[in-house]
């Protein structure tokens, strides 16, 4: 709930008007967000609250970096795994396709001879 007073805060501060249309309005935003009209804005909790939320984000972006790094990780061992498994499978084949040549050389020089 305090990110949307943030953020109405925010907002309400952007939009251009007078003095007196800000003085009416400001009162309908505090019985709006069921603040104080004297609490001034940016102080007090709602200062604390961003704070907390900062470090939050901060916390949470740390945390995404480390899994994804860790995903990343994991795929590339994967790969080299695979890999690996691809050049045992290869030279399995390429040894047992020499042997089957090997031995027909073997019978066609039997039967040559």
């Amino acid at each position: 709930l305090s990110w949307i007073k943030m953020t109405h805060v925010k907002r309400f501060q952007g939009i251009p008007m007078s003095k007196s249309m800000r003085g009416l309005c400001k009162e309908e935003d505090y019985a709006f967000l069921g603040m104080s009209e004297k609490t001034p804005e940016g102080a007090g909790p709602l200062e604390d609250d961003w704070g907390d939320k900062k470090e939050e984000r901060v916390r949470w972006r740390l945390e995404r970096e480390q899994k994804e790094k860790e995903r990343l990780r994991e795929i590339e061992e994967s790969k080299k795994e695979k890999e690996q498994q691809w050049r045992t499978h290869v030279a399995k084949l390429t040894s047992s396709q020499e042997k089957t040549l090997q031995d027909r050389l073997a019978r066609l020089r039997t039967f040559r001879v």
